[in-house]
């Protein structure tokens, strides 16, 4: 598995579509990188297929896909609707290509989980001819880290999928609140670009669109804008000397820094508002997911986040919330109406998955 980003490439070897046998974190994709791959993968023996993460498949890759050329060139069209995410992969397919030279190849994309979204969902109200002329409409993101949590939480909870509402939290550098009913997106907090939504470690989440084009026509450049809302905005924008880092933030908050409290509580208040959004997209919930970075390694963001929603009947068990490991797990106080699980993400698993049926199926 290749998982390309703009500042690393993460390489992983899944057997049987179960087990990770080999890992290494890289810095960023470069030209060297099929040096790179050769190095992590000579060890390793032959490999049957390279699976790739994607974020962006647009309108035209809603399903996983073998790559080939016509494929390749069509990933390459689509590098304008998430140029920090699809031209690293894009790095990461080539080198691939170079290395594994005649091994098949499928792009795996965070888009397709949510191509159960309905119309009402993905609709922007905006005027007919933008997305006749440049396709703006809302896809959603995380979409393998969600369908990971969606066949892990049955499991947990000894309950079938069909019969299951779930809010997954995908909480890390980038962050989103997805609503999932018998295995299927039915809506989500990411939009167009992953730039909507939740307040991210460096990306601003949902802001006010004449707020932008006021700074806009007020000397601020595109670039600029692009630059600051990408990198210099959400939790980075509220702390800057905490660097968007959940745990720096939660450290600096209790040694009584008033903007890291400020900026945790934001996250906070948007967060749970957005828990509650997703609740009223499937008419309730039977339970809440926590997943990535901090929604796995941050016990007191896990403990506050459901202390604002006990409304909705969702309890913790405070002493199984700081115990969480390695392994996934409940930790829902007894006689809780919701149920809290915490999910370790495990998109190299989730891509094998979608390799394998890629390649089952005929060409």
């Amino acid at each position: 598995m290749v998982n390309a980003g703009s500042s690393s490439v993460k390489l992983r070897v899944v057997e049987d579509g179960t087990r990770v046998s080999s890992a290494t974190d890289l810095g960023a994709p470069d030209a060297h990188l099929a040096d790179r791959l050769d190095e992590f993968a000579a060890p390793v023996g032959p490999v049957d297929a390279v699976g790739h993460r994607v974020v962006h498949g647009g309108s035209r890759f809603l399903v996983p896909v073998r790559i080939g050329p016509d494929v390749r060139h069509g990933l390459e069209g689509l590098n304008d609707l998430a140029p920090l995410h699809n031209r690293p992969a894009l790095v990461g397919i080539d080198a691939a290509a170079t290395r594994f030279a005649g091994v098949p190849q499928v792009a795996c994309f965070d888009t397709s989980f949510h191509t159960s979204l309905p119309p009402e969902v993905t609709t922007y109200a905006v005027p007919a001819d933008w997305v006749s002329r440049w396709g703006i409409r809302r896809y959603g993101f995380h979409g393998l880290s969600c369908a990971w949590a969606a066949r892990r939480a049955p499991v947990l909870l000894g309950r079938p999928a069909d019969r299951l509402r779930l809010v997954v939290c995908h909480l890390g550098a980038g962050a989103s609140v997805t609503a999932v009913a018998a295995g299927r997106s039915a809506d989500t907090t990411m939009g167009f670009t992953p730039l909507e939504g939740l307040v991210m470690a460096t990306r601003s989440g949902d802001l006010d669109p004449g707020a932008l084009l006021y700074a806009l026509g007020h000397g601020l450049t595109t670039p600029e804008a692009d630059h600051a809302l990408e990198y210099r905005s959400g939790l980075f924008g509220l702390c800057e000397p905490c660097g968007g880092d959940m745990r720096r933030l939660l450290a600096a908050r209790t040694g009584g820094d008033r903007s890291a409290d400020l900026a945790v509580t934001v996250y906070l208040h948007r967060l749970r508002a957005k828990i509650a959004a997703m609740t009223a997209a499937t008419s309730g919930t039977d339970a809440l997911v926590f997943t990535g970075g901090v929604g796995e390694g941050a016990p007191a963001i896990r403990s506050e986040v459901v202390a604002g929603l006990e409304w909705m009947g969702a309890r913790l068990d405070e002493d199984a919330n700081r115990s969480v490991g390695g392994a996934d797990t409940e930790i829902s106080a007894a006689g809780s109406a919701v149920a809290t699980l915490v999910v370790h993400s495990r998109e190299e698993l989730q891509i094998a998955d979608e390799c394998a049926q890629v390649l089952a199926s005929p060409a």
